[in-house]
């Protein structure tokens, strides 16, 4: 079983920064993705970044150039740093683990969720 729980998120003005963290507990072994998805008031949840423990980070379009995702593999944290961020950027955070294990199927972990609000 993995756990993992947010923080970060706040209210923020339009152009302004909010770094999220996240931090798994539980065994994640050695082939694991993080990364963050989120989903706002009516839309479905949607992929913002997502990283292999080793290999190149995945990021959304509307993200990019704005948004990076780091790991601290040893702590078992994901972060995701916010730069200029918008209004349509307001959503619920969710912090994802999957992990991989030999001959098994992959296992999906939901942190709780972190609310983002930009103000215009």
């Amino acid at each position: 079983q993995v756990q993992l729980v947010e923080s970060g998120g706040g209210l923020v003005q339009a152009g302004g920064s909010l770094r999220l963290s996240c931090v798994a507990s539980g065994t994640l072994g050695s082939m694991n993705v993080m990364g963050w998805y989120r989903q706002a008031p009516g839309k479905q949840r949607e992929l913002v970044a997502a990283a292999p423990s080793s290999g190149s980070t995945d990021y959304a379009d509307s993200v990019k150039g704005r948004f990076t995702l780091s790991r601290d593999n040893a702590k078992n944290t994901v972060y995701l740093q916010m730069n200029s961020l918008e209004p349509e950027d307001t959503a619920v955070y969710y912090c994802n683990a999957v992990v991989v294990a030999p001959h098994r199927p992959p296992v999906n972990y939901w942190g709780p969720g972190t609310q983002v609000t930009v103000s215009s």
